[in-house]
């Protein structure tokens, strides 16, 4: 007799009761889960990759969701049909979870030892100092230096690998038998996912650990589940083995997810024009720092030290690193958002930051930013038409005559329909938010856009959405654009040169191809060898074996 599975789910019924109809999240979803294995999820975002998860916890919110059918099994026990209290002694001590975003799974006011000590407590019968050396012991075997030190910080003193470190160990301290694992790594650096990756292997081997893996990074998951459910508006398309959904795939939809993928694109440098020869953006030696806070009087931080670099009209410069590496506050700095400390900055030919304010608005039209997340730099008040049309009346782009006409315009520019311009930000998916925020970006009719991680968190088809209409926009209005990411195979999708951001420093600069195919720096090496890339085709077997 085989062996029952830790988690069986049959015909699973998740709907959203809203007041604009019903929702079906998850329809009629079935599986198994053997211990000790990893499965994986896979599905763009709506797909119901995360509801089904939270279904099984009842972590959803109730109403407006409900649970219209279905079981879940684990370990003999019904999750489905269980009551708050006892689903709460499952949760954590036999289940844990593992969330997307860290700092909304900790609580910012609490220190870390307060959270994991609580946590142990909750679900175990250890006394509080037991409990406080279990929980360094936790963050030590979870790779965090100096643990003892380091659990009296708070969630805001760690950085954004180290946070995700710190929800892992929190959610392994009871010692579940399932681990579930909601897009743990989608927002880190490839270095850093694949520090959590290889942590996250390597637990499950020393502990014996059963794992869901969700995620919209089809590399990732090759090269970790044993087997793989791809979902697709609430409902299962197609599962099976690893290796036969990525090397011998026979749904449509799961074939378009992996031909989004940005590694098996043709590289954009293969296809561009050549250099226009005219410098747009010139910087030169700029220095950012910030002073330390009252807890390190005499630290600074160098965020941007000492960079030189140049944008050619119509050039994308792709600038890569780790999180932490200075990127962001570089491009900031550029647009002067955020104050230099020392350097020269030029702009056409005119020195940015010696410009007073009324001379910065007379050149803001021409240097726009695009932010890693729409939903928090586009106001949820306003519309998409007042999004657009705020800046176009401002700077005199346009009368209210012919507003609207503008809007109309970037709307269509963007592959939005002109229904849409009445709504509000949150009535749109993420992929769509970005195009409104690439419309605003667009409006002045800019020389130069910054793009600060743009399709970080979006999934693959959106992604590649995404950057298709930011090369097409590129191309068509001849725009110059410093694209920032940590995506190595979208840098290598946009970028004519790719410039290697380390500690504030600019390492390497080259031609994207000749930077990716023959990289000079030891951290240009490091970073081009932690991308996930597609797990191998298992070997066919041999025949009488």
């Amino acid at each position: 007799m085989p062996a029952q599975p830790l988690l069986s789910v049959k015909d699973l019924r998740t709907w959203f009761h809203t007041r604009d109809g019903v929702i079906k999240a998850v329809e009629g979803a079935s599986f198994e889960l053997p211990r000790g294995q990893t499965l994986g999820i896979v599905g763009e975002s709506g797909s119901g990759k995360s509801v089904l998860c939270y279904s099984l916890l009842g972590l959803l919110p109730m109403p407006p969701a409900r649970i219209e059918s279905g079981t879940a099994i684990f370990d003999g026990t019904d999750l489905i049909g269980l009551g708050p209290r006892r689903l709460r002694a499952i949760r954590g001590k036999r289940i844990g979870m593992v969330f997307q975003d860290p700092m909304t799974g900790l609580n910012p006011y609490m220190t870390i030892e307060r959270q994991l000590v609580e946590s142990v407590r909750l679900h175990t019968d250890l006394s509080k100092r037991a409990a406080k050396t279990a929980a360094v012991a936790a963050l030590d075997e979870v790779g965090i230096a100096n643990a003892a030190r380091r659990i009296k910080g708070y969630p805001h003193e760690f950085s954004g690998g180290m946070r995700q470190r710190v929800m892992i160990a929190m959610a392994l301290i009871a010692g579940p038998e399932l681990l579930i694992a909601d897009e743990p790594t989608t927002a880190l650096d490839v270095t850093i996912q694949a520090q959590i990756l290889d942590l996250l292997a390597r637990l499950k081997a020393d502990l014996g650990l059963t794992v869901i893996f969700v995620t919209h990074d089809l590399a990732v998951i090759s090269n970790i589940a044993d087997h793989v459910i791809v979902m697709r508006q609430g409902e299962i398309v197609e599962s099976g083995t690893s290796d036969k959904i990525f090397h011998r795939t026979e749904h449509p939809y799961t074939k378009a997810l992996l031909a989004a993928i940005p590694a098996t694109a043709k590289p954009a440098s293969a296809r561009r024009a050549e250099s226009s020869g005219q410098r747009l953006l010139e910087v030169e030696n700029l220095a950012t720092w910030f002073g330390g806070g009252r807890r390190a009087r005499d630290e600074t931080v160098k965020a941007v030290d000492g960079v030189t670099l140049s944008i050619e009209a119509g050039e994308v410069l792709g600038l890569v690193g780790e999180s932490g590496s200075g990127k962001s506050t570089l491009g900031r700095t550029v647009l002067r958002l955020v104050d230099a400390t020392s350097g020269s900055i030029l702009f056409g030919g005119q020195p940015l930051l010696t410009l007073d304010a009324g001379a910065l608005k007379r050149v803001r039209p021409k240097l726009q930013m695009v932010f890693q997340d729409p939903y928090a730099s586009l106001d949820p008040r306003m519309t998409v038409h007042d999004t657009l049309a705020e800046p176009l009346l401002n700077y005199r782009f346009a009368t209210r005559g012919t507003v609207l006409e503008q809007v109309l315009e970037l709307i269509a520019d963007v592959g939005l329909s002109p229904r849409d311009i009445r709504k509000y930000p949150h009535e749109f998916s993420g992929g769509q938010r970005q195009r409104i925020a690439i419309a605003r970006a667009l409006a002045l009719r800019p020389s130069l856009i910054i793009a600060d991680e743009p399709v970080s968190a979006l999934d693959v088809t959106v992604q590649a959405q995404i950057l298709k209409l930011l090369l097409g926009l590129v191309e068509r209005y001849g725009l110059a654009m410093l694209f920032i990411s940590h995506d190595l195979a979208v840098v290598r999708y946009m970028s004519d040169r790719t410039a290697v951001m380390f500690e504030g420093k600019i390492v390497e600069v080259g031609a994207t191809e000749r930077v990716f195919n023959a990289p000079a720096h030891p951290y240009t090496q490091k970073l081009l060898a932690a991308i996930p890339r597609l797990a191998a085709a298992a070997a066919p077997e041999s025949e009488g074996a």
